[in-house]
Parts: C-alpha cells; sequence; structure tokens
C-alpha cells in the first residue's frame, strides 16, 4: 500500500538517469565499434591456410610404387628403343669409317700431278671424304647427346633407375 502512497515520478527526475543511459549506451556503441572495426582483417590474417599436404609415408610409398608400376613397362620400352637406335646410329658410324676408309684408300697413293678428268675426279673424291668424316662426327655426337638426355630422364624419373 505504500506505493500508491509515493507521489509518481516527474519528468525532470527521470530526465537524469535516462541522460546516464544514454551517453552508457553511446559509449559501449563506440567501444564496440572500434573493438570491431579490425574483425575483417582479423579474420583473414587468422585463417589456417594449408601450403603443404602432409601425407603419411606408408600413403606416400603406395603412390610412388603404383607409379613405378604404371609407368615402368613405358620406360623399358623406351629404354629399348634407345638401345635399338643407338645400335643403329652405332652401325652406321661404322658403315660411313669404312666407307671413308675405302674412299681414302683408293686415292692416289703417289704425287703424281693429275690434270684434267683425274685432277677433277682426285677432288670430288677429298670432298665426298670430307663431307663423310663430318658425317660421322655429326652422328658421334648425336648418339652422345641421346645418351646424355636419356641418362638426365632416368634420373629424373626414377631418382636414377637404371636397367
Amino acid at each position: 500500500m505504500s506505493y500508491y502512497h509515493q507521489q509518481p515520478p516527474t519528468f525532470s527526475t527521470l530526465l537524469p538517469p535516462l541522460h546516464s543511459s544514454l551517453s552508457l549506451l553511446s559509449s559501449s556503441l563506440s567501444l564496440l565499434d572500434s573493438s570491431t572495426s579490425d574483425l575483417p582483417r582479423l579474420s583473414s590474417v587468422l585463417k589456417t591456410v594449408r601450403h603443404y599436404e602432409l601425407i603419411p609415408q606408408p600413403t606416400l610409398q603406395a603412390a610412388e610404387s603404383s607409379l613405378r608400376d604404371e609407368i615402368g613397362p613405358f620406360i623399358e620400352l623406351l629404354l629399348e628403343r634407345v638401345d635399338k637406335e643407338l645400335e643403329r646410329k652405332g652401325r652406321r658410324v661404322e658403315t660411313l669409317k669404312a666407307r671413308c676408309e675405302l674412299n681414302g684408300g683408293s686415292g692416289i697413293q703417289k704425287k703424281e700431278r693429275l690434270t684434267g678428268e683425274a685432277a677433277l675426279r682426285a677432288k670430288v673424291v677429298r670432298q665426298r671424304k670430307e663431307a663423310l668424316k663430318y658425317s660421322v662426327e655429326r652422328l658421334e655426337m648425336e648418339v652422345g647427346q641421346k645418351e646424355r638426355e636419356l641418362r638426365m630422364r632416368l634420373e629424373q624419373q626414377g631418382g636414377g633407375l637404371v636397367v
């Protein structure tokens, strides 16, 4: 009953607590705003990014074994092809060397002075001999280059897998 006997609050008595509440709310909002303004940057900074995926060793070994089983026959085939090609190039080099020796040996042994048609023929034979020498050198260089390329490929693919 004492509640009814009190005077009802007036506007002037309610205004200071209302101003106080409003200022407290304002300061809370500004504090909240300043606190959350950096959240987008923080979320991007704190986001975890997987640069490298860790794989268990047994899984890695199984993948390597599978890859080796998959490409092994192709490597074998390529090695056989290279061996055949090297043999063919070797035979070609030997043939060219023999041809060069034959052409060089059939030349004129004596230091006679050649005239006319004989001199022209000797010049053609010398030019042919030089061309064959060049061909032999070029083929030997090709064989060496192919061997180096094969070694490099084998080292890159299988860690030195040599058959």
